[in-house]
């Protein structure tokens, strides 16, 4: 007789596995993805982001067939020069931040001839009458300023004066402005000539495989949605950290700081992701409303509460990569003086039903140990434990999120340990989805492609609302208003560390430890 086996922690992975690679990508439930021609005009064009980024993206875009045989590239910039010689420059950076395994030179050859490259001065309005020459009466045109804030509003109106801006979609970079009111000049010069509908504001992050995954794995899940609040879950952590320096970037990082360059940003985005209530539909603004009613719900972090919840920090000399590297003001054209962070770490708390006292611990920080940006859900233990005591200090479900290096959901459960002898000890481990292992055939696409393709589609689900950049700006100028009237001073950290000691205590004060730190 045929006895049933039991599901062991194997087979029970297999089945969740299964569920969610269904989940995440193998039944598409939109449409073939069908794009009609444009005219890209890429401002900013022999700009370090347009070299690493911009132009691979829209190469790998070509290489997918997923570019209109119509759609022209322009590269725009004030460099001298002439235009073969700027072209080839293009085409060798391309070479250089495109693996060479993904270089095909038919499609090469293809990209090239949709490219071409015009001199001008943005700040010229003569300049636009050679742009519109240039542009002529054909496709949509989609203007993405790789460019300072400051010039966004400009090359909106001259845009207009020459007639380009009545059927045009601009992209902004971020940082648009570095405060609540900075952002609202540039978003109101930006206002005048273009409807918030053809206006993209872009947050590279929300173009993430895994970041998107996010709306499928809690809303298509009711394993997880009904667990989704402050009856289940403990506290949950983001992380972004990166082991690099400034690379270069000093006269801009400088001014703006870790809070203004990646809390404002990622990381209140990412947060808004994890605490939004369930959208009514998946239409860009239904899924932004609740991005805003989370970030409307941020408690404000008083001077009285500032020590205790937000620690901010600057890298000093220290070994990473298994090298000797400077502090952050030894690095070249440092100002010695400088009191900008480096290392932001903080406690946020949402004020409604679904995360009232639940705590959410933000960092993000330069020169770390690891490369690191992940999202850990921690889950509250059993109400009752009948387990051995020495064993209870495992007890935690965990759901993991990584967004980089290796892109990939594990949720961390407790199972028996296998043998006769264990009796009923206890180990813990993950059911994991790897995306880079578990689909080997096909190539994680860069986020960066995902939302060019997207605002050539008129899609703005992955792109920030006007309200919300300001939303976030006004939490993020109390914490620099408090910093500032208190005179909080930096917390040094080593380079190759996981930040200031301060930001260990931060969390531990409330009786827990950042996930992972070794």
């Amino acid at each position: 007789m045929a006895v049933a086996r039991r599901p062991d922690a194997g087979s029970l992975c297999d089945s969740w596995l299964l569920s969610l690679n269904a989940m995440v990508s193998r039944t598409p439930l939109m449409p073939a993805i069908t794009v009609d021609p444009c005219t890209f005009a890429l401002f900013g064009a022999l700009g370090d982001l347009a070299l690493r980024k911009l132009f691979p993206a829209l190469y790998q875009l070509d290489r997918a067939g997923l570019l209109h045989a119509d759609t022209r590239i322009l590269a725009l910039a004030r460099d001298p020069g002439d235009e073969g010689g700027h072209l080839a420059f293009i085409d060798e950076h391309l070479r250089r931040h495109v693996p060479a395994r993904e270089i095909d030179e038919e499609v090469l050859q293809r990209f090239r001839a949709r490219l071409s490259f015009l001199r001008m001065d943005f700040r010229d309005a003569q300049s636009y009458v050679a742009l519109a020459e240039r542009v002529g009466a054909g496709p949509t045109l989609i203007a993405y300023f790789a460019t300072p804030a400051s010039v966004y509003g400009m090359i909106c109106q001259h845009l207009a004066a020459v007639g380009l801006a009545e059927h045009a979609r601009v992209v902004l970079e971020k940082p648009i402005g570095h405060d609540l009111a900075s952002s609202r000049v540039v978003n109101e010069a930006v206002a005048q000539y273009f409807p918030e509908s053809r206006v993209y504001r872009i947050d590279h992050y929300l173009g993430k495989e895994t970041v998107q995954n996010l709306i499928a794995l809690r809303f298509a899940n009711s394993l997880f949605e009904t667990q989704w609040n402050q009856h289940h879950i403990s506290h949950v952590e983001i992380t972004v950290a990166e082991t690099v320096g400034i690379e270069g970037r000093w006269g801009y990082f400088d001014q703006a700081g870790q809070l203004r360059d990646m809390v404002q940003n990622h990381l209140l985005q990412l947060l808004c992701l994890i605490a939004m209530d369930p959208p009514s539909n998946l239409t860009a603004d239904s899924i932004r409303d609740e991005k805003v009613k989370v970030l409307k719900a941020l408690a404000p972090i008083t001077p009285e509460l500032l020590g205790q919840r937000v620690v901010r920090g600057q890298y000093a000399a220290g070994i990473a990569g298994g090298r000797a590297v400077p502090g952050y003001l030894e690095e070249e054209n440092s100002n010695a003086q400088s009191s900008t962070e480096t290392f932001v770490a903080l406690r946020a708390d949402i004020c409604n039903w679904r995360w009232s006292g639940v705590p959410f611990y933000l960092r993000t920080g330069k020169r770390m140990a690891q490369k690191l940006s992940q999202i850990v859900i921690h889950f509250k233990e059993p109400p009752f434990y009948i387990f051995a005591p020495e064993q209870r200090s495992l007890i935690s479900n965990r759901l993991i999120i990584r967004l980089q290096p290796d892109e990939g959901i594990s949720l961390q459960v407790m199972t028996k340990e296998q043998g006769l002898d264990k009796g009923m000890h206890l180990r813990s481990g993950p059911l994991q989805l790897n995306f880079s292992e578990t689909y080997k055939s096909a190539r994680i696409p860069d986020a960066y492609e995902r939302l060019l393709l997207e605002v050539m589609q008129g899609n703005q689900n992955l792109f920030v609302r006007r309200d919300e950049v300001e939303y976030a700006w006004q939490w993020c100028d109390q914490l620099i208003d408090g910093w500032t009237r208190l005179g909080d001073s930096l917390k040094l950290y080593p380079a190759g560390s996981w930040g200031p000691v301060a930001s260990i205590a931060l969390i531990t004060r409330d009786g827990r430890s950042w996930y992972g730190d070794l």
